[in-house]
């Protein structure tokens, strides 16, 4: 069971003050029960001494489905019951936004070819019985996905019942396949309107809550106490709720009926501001998730699902909900799951972000077991399409950010594209990677994230090559023989078969590598979950290589993965000297040998992986080297402790402090590959609190060592103020890049080198800007540079990163795009 809130987060949160530490001189030597030499080891470090944290779940396969798009099991289902208009049901099976006809029979009939492709968890799209159709004029669509819920109680009746669920939950879990529910907590349906009759959003500085009496206050104060003012909808709120007469009582549980329980303050601005939280989503009713009573019923609801049978979550819009939700209701759904004996549940939040010091602390403060590794996803598809592979091990070295005593980066789901954002198919087009490269690094993308840290996902259809326009409903295409023009036009990869046919074909070679990557990871474990020690990366395009192991097997396996068009060969340290690694995959890998000094050269052939095992266990060692701490002086905000460890072992380095004065160690988290460190956050430590800290090595034989070090609390020096990037610095063209390129004059959507994207420099703040009038809808937008995508930026100023969305209220609004070189962020303002 995982530890509650109080009992952990806020030992592993850190962000405004700043520590100093003074390296605590080693102990002298003496022999100690397990290690026979250097450091002196106490009965509190062996108690200590730990193992890189493998909790919960860490070698799923997973296989994200729409039911919708999937397979139709029964057409009897197609239009809800509802009828056979399709703004009324919802189905058109030739309109993109509209019900297909895909069900959960379709899913229970085609296990086989689920299982097939070494599938260990299926993930669903919200199931739910959802509002079937939303918006007006061109702006239409229907409920299909999943994520406009009315009834969180009962199957979508278009993809059938709570007892056809219970069906398919058996019969996968007869085959040894999990299930998943994808969840949403953060809104329902749009049901609510606004008697003022406008959306946009109105900031609490401009007119906050009021309770039932009149009395301004501030939500925040409350979330999390358990405590709340009674409302009044006609005056607590910015906005006055009003719902329609026939859909009054249309939500369940009844308790989402009730007005109050939303923020009711207009459509979220998607600008990294208040109303990323407090805002509608896209008009979407936007839970008042500060109020305990939404708490309450929103773990009561999930509840019910997990005695259904469920196996976990994976939860909708994470970052546009509080933090002191997720820390009450993560633990609470963990710990009812684990009093029904499924100690193994597994919830994941979809936190729309690639930079892993912003991801983490949805693990570490919130108290979530992982979130979907959005990082990942945009590094694995700029390195596919040719990117640096020196950013992979930037990107890696960053896991140290999710080591916490309860979780690490080992369980993070890891995706190459989804059904926002877009397939990882059609990013390498968007790339410039050419046609008869395109499967090769499609494979490549998918080698990657089966060899390296993380659970993958495969999103439905990849398997089969499919592309896609770009993200959303474009990327949503069926798998049954599809009625959709704009799908039945795609050039797929791999296969000359199109969407206007079923594509179920485990003989398409991207069906077969991935199937073959999965038994590979079945049958060695260490591929899944073993330690991931950074090996080599090349300067640019090349290779790069990593170690995997496993406590206990101690048994090292090499994999380098090539993303150049010419073969690599490339010399890198291994854990032992002279010791022979057999060729294990693909077939005709041949084997290596390391030489007097551990180091060991191979050949990966051009845009392909090869993975070696070493024929014998590591070599006993006969101590463990004393670590050495490498923090020292000021340190702020998130600060890392971190350890030098000499020697190239497989070391494990837990970490633990405790204030001065005390006797118990509370540990931080263990750390199982260079750089050895975590992340303390001392927040809510008193200025001047003496702070001790203890670093224990573990080394593959069991032999300890251990050495501390004393800190002292201090107040953060200021934040830097960052200076505008130099006019030399600058690029020649900065482009808003996007969806709404059409509607602003651009022959097509991203169009990197159309005129009227393009951003001006303004050369006394170094920002580049460009205001634009847009229709309403929703988009998605890069900034790309000098005319074209060899340069582009997403999501979190990640180059190659995901789209970022944009949401462009109702009337349509003004919408000003800004540009800062300096971050490589982009952002839009409506308004």
């Amino acid at each position: 069971m995982r530890p509650t809130p109080a009992g952990r987060r806020r030992l592993a949160a850190l962000s405004a003050a700043a520590i100093t530490l003074a390296l605590a001189p080693a102990a002298a030597a003496s022999p100690d029960g397990r290690r026979p030499g250097g450091s002196h080891v106490t009965a509190a470090d062996r108690a200590l001494a730990a193992s890189s944290l493998r909790e919960d779940l860490t070698r799923e396969r997973f296989y994200f489905v729409m039911a919708d798009r999937f397979a139709n099991g029964d057409t009897g289902n197609d239009t809800g019951g509802y009828g056979t208009d399709p703004l009324v049901s919802g189905y058109d099976p030739t309109h993109k936004g509209f019900y297909h006809g895909g069900d959960l029979k379709g899913i229970l009939e085609r296990l086989d070819y689920i299982e097939g492709l070494g599938t260990t968890a299926i993930w669903l799209t919200p199931s739910f019985k959802n509002k079937p159709v939303q918006g007006e004029g061109a702006n239409t669509s229907a409920g299909y996905h999943g994520y406009w819920i009315t009834d969180f109680t009962q199957i979508d009746p278009h993809l059938g019942t709570n007892e056809e669920l219970e069906q398919l939950v058996d019969a996968a879990h007869a085959r040894g396949i999990k299930v998943f529910f994808d969840i949403i907590t953060n809104h329902t349906a749009d049901v609510i309107s606004y008697a003022e009759g406008t959306q946009r959003y109105v900031p609490k500085a401009t007119e906050p809550y009021r309770d039932a009496s009149g009395q301004a206050f501030d939500d925040r104060e409350f979330a999390g106490t358990g405590r709340f003012p009674a409302l009044d909808a006609q005056t607590s709120f910015p906005y006055t709720p009003v719902v329609a007469p026939a859909e009054q009582d249309v939500k369940v549980p009844g308790w989402l009926n009730d007005p109050t329980m939303y923020h009711n303050r207009g459509d979220a601005l998607f600008n990294g501001g208040e109303s990323d939280q407090y805002g509608d989503f896209v008009g979407l009713d936007d839970l008042f998730t500060e109020r305990p009573e939404v708490v309450e019923g929103m773990e009561e609801i999930y509840e019910a699902w997990v005695d259904f049978g469920i196996d976990g979550f994976r939860i909708d819009t994470v970052k546009h909900v509080n933090t002191e939700f997720w820390q009450e209701f993560a633990p609470a759904i963990a710990e009812h799951a684990a009093a029904r004996g499924n100690d193994d549940f597994f919830s994941f939040g979809e936190v729309y972000d690639s930079n892993p010091e912003f991801l983490s602390r949805y693990t570490t403060e919130a108290g979530l077991q992982a979130t979907l590794d959005f990082g990942f996803q945009a590094r694995a598809r700029a390195f596919s399409s040719g990117g640096d592979a020196g950013e992979l091990r930037e990107f890696y070295a960053k896991d140290d950010y999710y080591t916490d005593a309860d979780s690490n980066a080992y369980s993070l789901p890891t995706f190459l594209g989804n059904h926002d954002m877009g397939r990882i198919g059609a990013f390498l087009r968007q790339d410039g990677v050419d046609e008869d490269e395109l499967l090769q690094r499609d494979e490549l993308a998918h080698a990657l994230m089966y060899l390296t840290r993380g659970q993958p996902v495969v999103y439905y259809g990849d398997e089969q090559g499919f592309t896609g326009d770009g993200g959303d409903q474009d990327a949503r295409q069926d798998v049954f023989a599809s009625q959709v023009a704009t799908y039945n036009d795609d050039d797929l990869i791999g296969t000359d078969a199109t969407t206007a046919q079923e594509n179920f074909d485990p003989t398409h070679p991207l069906y077969r590598s991935i199937a073959e990557l999965a038994q590979l990871r079945e049958e060695h474990p260490a591929l899944a979950d073993g330690a991931q020690i950074d090996r080599y990366a090349s300067e640019g395009a090349g290779a790069y290589a990593f170690s995997r192991i496993s406590e206990g097997e101690d048994r090292e396996y090499l994999v380098a993965v090539n993303n150049s068009a010419q073969e690599q060969t490339v010399t890198f340290d291994t854990f032992d000297e002279r010791r022979v690694f057999q060729g294990l995959w693909p077939a005709g890998t041949g084997k290596v040998r390391s030489g007097a000094s551990g180091e060991v050269t191979v050949t990966v052939p051009a845009l392909s992986a090869a993975v070696w095992r070493a024929t014998a266990p590591l070599k006993r060692s006969k101590a463990a080297a004393t670590p050495e701490f490498t923090t020292d002086g000021t340190v702020g905000g998130r600060a890392e402790v971190g350890v030098d460890v000499p020697g190239d072992d497989f070391n494990q380095v837990t970490f633990a402090y405790r204030t001065a004065g005390t006797e118990e160690w509370t540990p931080l988290g263990t750390d199982d590959n260079a750089p050895y460190r975590v992340f303390h956050d001392v927040t809510d430590l008193p200025e001047g609190t003496q702070v001790e800290y203890r670093a224990v090595v573990q080394d593959h034989s069991g032999n300890l060592a251990a050495a501390g070090a004393t800190a002292s609390v201090v107040p953060p020096p200021p934040a830097p103020e960052q200076p505008p990037a130099e006019p030399g610095a600058q690029p020649e063209a900065v482009a808003a890049a996007g969806s709404f390129n059409s509607e602003i004059g651009c022959p097509d959507d991203w169009q990197p080198a159309c005129e009227q994207a393009q951003l001006a420099l303004d050369g006394t703040t170094g920002l580049w800007t460009l205001a634009v009038d847009l229709p309403e809808g929703s988009y998605e937008y890069k900034a790309a540079l000098n005319g074209g995508w060899d340069e582009n930026y997403g999501d979190g100023g990640t180059p190659n990163g995901g789209n970022i969305p944009l949401v462009v209220p109702a009337g349509g609004a003004r919408v000003t795009f800004t540009y800062d070189h300096a971050t490589h962020l982009i952002t839009a303002t409506a308004g």
